[in-house]
Order: C-alpha cells, then structure tokens, then sequence
C-alpha cells in the first residue's frame, strides 16, 4: 500500500513539473523558398533555408513557444501548400494582398517595398515609370503581385514569367530581355554579390505596386496568428526585429 501511494505521489508530482502539452511541443512547418535573397535563400554551405524571415520566424517561435522546420519550396506553391495543411506557417518575401488575404491570414507588417526595375548594364538610360519601356518584353516571377500588374496596363509587348529572380537576372544579364521586375530588396541584394555583373538597377525607377511583406497563416488556425502577432510586436519593440533587418541589409521602417 505504501509502494502504491509513493507512486501516486511521484505520478502526482510530475504532473505539476512536466510543461502542458500544446505549443510547447509543436514543430510547425514554415513554407520558404530558396532564391528570395535576403528574406529567404538556400544557404548551399548548409544546404538549409536562411535568410530575414527564417531569423523572424525563429526569433518568433521561441517567444511564443513553438519549434519552426523549415520546409523549402517555389514561391508559386506556398499558398497551395498552406491551405492543403502541408505547411502550418509562410515566412517568405510574399505580399499581403487582397487577393491572398480572401485564402489566407496574414500577420502584422514585417517590412513594406515595391517593386524594382534591372536592365542590361549597357542600358543607361534613367527609365522613371513603366510606360518608359512601352513596347518592350519584360519579366516577373511566377506566382508575385507584379506579374498580373504587369499585364493589366497593356503596356508591354509581352510579359515574360520566370519561375525564380536568379533566372530574370540572368536573362537580363545576357541580353535575351529588356527589363526585368521583381522585388526591389531582393535585386539589390542579388546585385551587391557581383554575380550578374552586365546588370544594372535603375535608381530612378518609382515603384507602382508596393505592398506589405507579411507572416502567412492558414484562416482557421486564429490563435496561432494571435501568438505571432503578439511575438512580432514585442520583438519589434525591443530591437530584435530592427537588428535583424540590419543584418541582412535592410533598414527599419516606422510603424
């Protein structure tokens, strides 16, 4: 009987001192793609996904208590992947657009931008509005906001989709196309590495459709948005998500 009430007691104990189940032990996946530099790339010294988002999304995790795999994919399959429940997070350099926002929830803003403009490096002239290349065959990423804004002015020749930035770049760079769009950050930073030298990004280029990189969440999944939303602003207020930012090269922005 002693025996027996001595296990109890223990059964009783660690009950207390063993954490509740639920976020504690969760390993969510997080969808991110390998060729969105510096929100997100394949680190081929690692083979793994590394980049802002990856740190953010980490960062976050361990404030509101979950573990993060990162599940590596094209940009133009993490909705699907979402919805489908074979990811439970998007950390990626994907806009919060109306249209995304009526198939899935997003966080807070991590980080607003437009779109940038490259040409061949041979090309100097000060391109300031897309009706400056009128005519003219242009490139977008598959899956982005930029390519049906593209489309809908009627103002290009033909509106090339590429499945990655790497693959605009290199036509760009060799010549086979006249000007390439794609997110400004990610083109600059791709740039700065010297690794599509005949490419150059037009500074005086304004952006026409900005948006608001954002966390992705499936819609019926309210309590994980409320913990990362939560975790997100107290990692903006206490610096975490300004130095972040700095280490990959972007500025923190207001708001």
């Amino acid at each position: 009987m002693f025996c027996k009430r001595l296990v109890q007691a223990a059964t009783i104990a660690l009950a207390v001192t063993l954490p509740a189940t639920g976020w504690a032990q969760q390993v969510l996946k997080v969808g991110s793609t390998p060729t969105g530099i510096p929100f997100t790339f394949l680190d081929t010294k690692t083979n793994s996904i590394q980049g802002l988002m990856v740190d953010l999304i980490t960062e976050i995790g361990k404030d509101a208590g979950f573990q993060v795999q990162i599940e590596p994919m094209q940009f133009s399959t993490l909705v699907a992947s979402l919805t489908s429940n074979k990811i439970d997070i998007i950390s990626a350099a994907m806009f919060a657009t109306s249209a995304r926002k009526e198939v899935i929830d997003f966080s807070d803003a991590v980080y607003t931008y437009g779109e940038g403009l490259v040409v061949p490096a041979t090309d100097k002239k000060d391109y300031a509005t897309q009706e400056d290349l009128k005519g003219e065959v242009v490139g977008a990423q598959v899956g982005t906001a930029f390519v049906d804004a593209l489309k809908k002015t009627g103002l290009f020749a033909e509106v090339k989709v590429y499945d990655n930035i790497p693959d605009i770049l290199r036509d760009v760079n060799t010549g086979r196309l006249k000007a390439g769009f794609a997110d400004y950050p990610i083109l600059a930073y791709n740039l700065k590495q010297g690794n599509f030298p005949e490419v150059r990004l037009v500074e005086s280029y304004k952006p026409v459709t900005v948006g608001t990189v954002a966390i992705g969440v499936r819609k019926g999944d309210p309590d994980l948005l409320k913990k990362i939303n939560t975790s997100l602003a107290k990692l903006k207020a206490d610096g975490t998500v300004e130095k972040i930012l700095g280490k990959w090269g972007l500025k923190a922005q207001g708001a």
